[in-house]
C-alpha cells in the first residue's frame, strides 16, 4: 500500500510540475497556494490530469481541506482504494 502511495505522490509531484515550472521544489510538505501559487483554475486544471492519469473521480468538496501536496496524494490514494 506504501508504494501504491508512493506513485500517487511521484505522479502529483510530476503534474504539479508542469504548473509550477521545473525549479520548483515540490516535497509532501509543500503548500498548494502558498508556496506554489496554485489557484483555483491551476487546480482544476490539474485535477483534471489526475482524474484521467488514475482513472479516477475526485469530488470538489473534497478539495476544501487540502492544503497540501500530502494532503492531496491521500485524498487521491484512497479514492483509487476506494475505486478497486
Amino acid at each position: 500500500m506504501a508504494s501504491d502511495y508512493n506513485d500517487v505522490l511521484q505522479k502529483l509531484c510530476h503534474h504539479l510540475k508542469q504548473f509550477t515550472g521545473p525549479d520548483a521544489e515540490i516535497t509532501p510538505e509543500t503548500d498548494l497556494i502558498n508556496q506554489l501559487a496554485i489557484d483555483s483554475v491551476k487546480l482544476l486544471n490539474l485535477i483534471m490530469e489526475i482524474e484521467d492519469e488514475f482513472d479516477i473521480s475526485v469530488p470538489i468538496n473534497a478539495l476544501a481541506d487540502v492544503q497540501t501536496v500530502h494532503e492531496l496524494a491521500t485524498l487521491i490514494h484512497q479514492i483509487r482504494t476506494a475505486n478497486k
